[in-house]
């Protein structure tokens, strides 16, 4: 059942994204970062954690998990350092997912050849 939960969760927020894609002028670029934002704002208003609770990897995996997940970093950060804690937490908090980006856009770029468009 935990499959099902994710997959539903997972694929509402997708479709909210497609959505915003094919009906408003919004770039995808601005879309993603949308969707952080409102994972921040969910996570301060109390709404997001009970979703990851529910649903797990289909609320965590999405950019709106990406949000939340910074959000919490700096939330923990605050209350361990203090004011300092503001500039830290995000970055602690998302540290690993950025840096497994990385990792995986520099293999990418070493073993697939670019094609230019045409």
């Amino acid at each position: 059942m935990d499959f099902v939960k994710a997959f539903v969760v997972g694929g509402l927020i997708c479709v909210i994204g497609q959505i915003l894609i094919d009906k408003t002028k919004l770039t995808p670029a601005r879309i993603l970062v949308c969707y952080v934002v409102a994972g921040v704002f969910l996570e301060l208003i109390g709404v997001y954690e009970p979703l990851v609770d529910f649903a797990g990897a289909g609320a965590t995996v999405p950019l709106t998990g990406f949000g939340h997940n910074l959000c919490k970093g700096v939330f923990r950060a605050v209350s361990d350092k203090g004011l300092c804690g503001v500039l830290e937490g995000g970055f602690k908090a998302g540290a690993t997912g950025l840096g497994a980006a990385v990792v995986f856009g520099l293999l990418s770029a070493i073993i697939f050849k670019p094609k230019a468009k045409s």
